[in-house]
Formats: C-alpha cells, sequence, structure tokens
C-alpha cells in the first residue's frame, strides 16, 4: 500500500464520511456551553452546518484526488490497484452528493441523472478499450466538466456564500455548466472512440 492509494483510501473514508453526514440530522455545534444549532449570516440566510462540515471534507477530499494522482505519476507508483480504488472513490464522492443534494432540494434532480449516465458510458468506453489492449485519454471538454463540477458542488454545500450576499448564483451556473459539459464531453467521447465498438 503505497502512499498514493493510501490517499485514495483515505478519500473513499471521506466520501463515506460525507455521506453519513449529510443523511444525519440537523447539526449542532457546543461553543463555549451554548448550543449553536444554526449560523446566520445577515439575519436572512440561514446554514446547517452539517453542509459546511461536508463541504470542507469534499475539499480536502477533491485534493487528495490530485494529489495522489501526481505522486503515482511523478515516483512511478501507479499499480492496478490504485487505479481502480481511485476510479471508485471518485464516482463515490462526486455522484452520491449529487445524488443526496439533489434528493434534498438543493439541485435539480436532472444533474446527478446526465452525471451518472455519462460517466456509465464513458466508463464502458474505457472498459472495452482496455480490454483491447488501447488506452482512452481524458479530453479537455471532461477536464472542464470536473472542474465545475467539483467547484459547484463545493459552492452548493456553502450555500452559494459569498456570492448569495449579491443574489449571484454561481454555483448553480457551474453546475449547469458540467451538466451539459457532460453531454459533450460524452457525446466526443464516443465519437472518438465508435471504432473500437464496432466489430470487425
Amino acid at each position: 500500500m503505497n502512499l498514493p492509494n493510501k490517499l485514495t483510501m483515505a478519500r473513499v473514508v471521506m466520501a463515506v464520511l460525507i455521506i453519513i453526514i449529510l443523511l444525519g440530522g440537523d447539526y449542532t455545534v457546543s461553543l463555549f456551553g451554548f448550543e449553536i444549532p444554526k449560523l446566520f449570516v445577515n439575519e436572512s440566510i440561514v446554514v446547517d452546518l452539517k453542509y459546511i462540515i461536508a463541504g470542507f471534507l469534499f475539499i480536502i477530499a477533491s485534493l487528495t484526488d490530485f494529489l495522489d494522482g501526481y505522486i503515482a505519476r511523478k515516483y512511478n507508483l501507479i499499480t492496478d490497484f490504485g487505479k481502480l480504488v481511485d476510479a471508485i472513490a471518485d464516482k463515490i464522492l462526486v455522484n452520491s452528493v449529487l445524488i443526496i443534494l439533489a434528493a434534498q432540494g438543493f439541485i435539480h434532480p436532472i444533474i446527478p441523472v446526465v452525471v451518472i449516465i455519462r460517466d456509465s458510458v464513458v466508463n464502458s468506453i474505457k472498459m472495452l478499450a482496455a480490454s483491447k489492449g488501447k488506452v482512452v485519454a481524458a479530453i479537455k471538454s471532461g477536464k472542464i466538466k470536473t472542474a465545475c463540477l467539483m467547484v459547484g458542488i463545493v459552492l452548493t454545500l456553502f450555500y452559494n456564500l459569498p456570492f448569495e450576499l449579491w443574489n449571484i448564483s454561481v454555483g448553480s451556473v457551474l453546475l449547469f455548466i458540467a451538466t451539459i459539459l457532460s453531454i459533450v464531453s460524452g457525446v466526443q467521447y464516443f465519437t472518438l472512440n465508435k471504432h473500437l465498438i464496432k466489430d470487425k
């Protein structure tokens, strides 16, 4: 179990912890003997602390996603176990949070539906390519989609603060862009690799 794989496993643990926190009840924080069930901003925005906690954990988990890949490539520590668990960890972290946010009314249900369908199509193409000894490289639209998705999720968990103070829905816009790019990148992956699907 090398360092990149440890970071990946840590991401799995954090993803499960985030799920538990988001599915739990309203969080109360005991501070100097006082119970604080909610955090108020400008006496108009009510923030449930469990989303803030989940947001910080999501940021840390996302950073491990970058670090494990960087360390594995730099020090030649890439393993089959790492590839498998890394892909699983990413889906648990992102897709589960999207589903929960949709179920709790923070985002439109179409967002997780599109993202999960796209991921299923792309992963199927990658598995097919691997069975034929080929590697499907990441494309630019997919990378931009991921960036918009991660930042959009973080902002949603943070109640779109501080942009919410100026009524600018940055989080929602980024998630909308990520949804569109999910469709675009999915089509691109299929188009670029459709020759792998056709039998001779």
